[in-house]
């Protein structure tokens, strides 16, 4: 009877410790009583019914990543490729996810599938190459509201791998070859356009400075002999200034000295016969002078033709 005793509360204890629930962190626990749904169980302890009551499903709160296998799909233009997708969901609504679809990750997988056809099939090879994060968006958006009543946000959709036929890639691995081997050709032209021109602009400005020199010494030479010019002209006015303040200077020392007019004409007659050693053949006499008798043998040391 002890025995039986014994066994019977042990029995009541396992089952009073089944009754005990520790939820944990980003998880939730969907609770059913007698095949219904009971409620939702977030973080923390919980009880329940022994035997009425049963956790039916352990949900995981947590952003969780599903990498789907390539999928084939045909372009506008009929080239058929093969494109994997990366899906990052979240639980929002655990009662809905436990109930709204049997097996949801299938179900995403199979809309993913549909989605990148419908998307891709509005779309040509270079568009569909070019354009990831456009279709990006638009899988997001549509498997969002797909699989909002299964208590499922949709928060990101990425192609991972576009891999178009082996001829297709042969054919755009040729052109892109094509365009490198272009753009180096262009780029090594404008290389030498771009050296020819400066090497002319560099000959255009040498020969502007050597015409600006050549210009700057000529403008230096006209203006030195201008100076030389100016220089000599001031000496030989100087020269004649002197000269002639030499003659008036004897000339009023003559007069002061009280010479009359005879003497006067003497000393005329003199300067007559300086004029008549230079390079000049013929002397003009004044008649005033000629007319003076006692001067008549000075006058005949004046040759008046050589």
């Amino acid at each position: 009877m002890g025995i039986l005793i014994i066994v019977l509360l042990i029995v009541i204890l396992i089952l009073l410790a089944s009754c005990v629930k520790i939820v944990p962190q980003a998880n939730a626990y969907v609770v059913e009583r007698l095949g219904a749904y009971q409620g939702t169980w977030s973080v923390g302890l919980h009880f329940k019914m022994p035997v009425v009551d049963k956790v039916a499903k352990k949900i995981n709160l947590k952003e969780q990543v599903v990498d789907f296998a390539p999928q084939p799909v045909i372009t506008k233009d009929n080239v058929t490729m093969r494109i994997d997708t990366v899906v990052f969901f979240q639980i929002t609504d655990p009662k809905m996810f436990a109930y709204g679809v049997e097996n949801p990750i299938m179900a995403i997988e199979n809309l993913t599938a549909t989605t990148l056809r419908n998307i891709i099939g509005d779309l040509e090879l270079d568009q569909t190459l070019t354009s990831r994060e456009t279709i990006n968006t638009k899988m997001r958006a549509s498997l969002d509201e797909a699989t909002d009543p299964w208590g499922i946000k949709v928060n990101r959709v990425e192609l991972k791998n576009i891999i178009p036929p082996a001829e297709i890639q042969n054919a755009m691995e040729k052109q892109m070859k094509a365009e490198r081997e272009r753009r180096e050709a262009v780029t090594r032209a404008e290389g030498e356009k771009k050296a020819s021109v400066t090497v002319a602009e560099g000959k255009k400005e040498a020969a502007i400075l050597e015409a600006e020199a050549e210009k700057q010494s000529a403008i230096l030479r006209a203006e030195a002999q201008k100076e030389k010019m100016i220089r000599e002209a001031e000496g030989e006015a100087e020269a004649i200034l002197k000269v002639q303040q030499a003659t008036a200077d004897g000339i009023r020392m003559i007069r002061e000295a009280g010479a009359d007019e005879s003497v006067l004409r003497i000393k005329s007659l003199e300067a007559f016969e300086k004029a008549a050693d230079g390079k000049a053949t013929k002397i003009i006499i004044p008649s005033e002078i000629q007319g003076i008798a006692g001067l008549a043998a000075s006058l005949k040391e004046i040759v008046t033709e050589k």
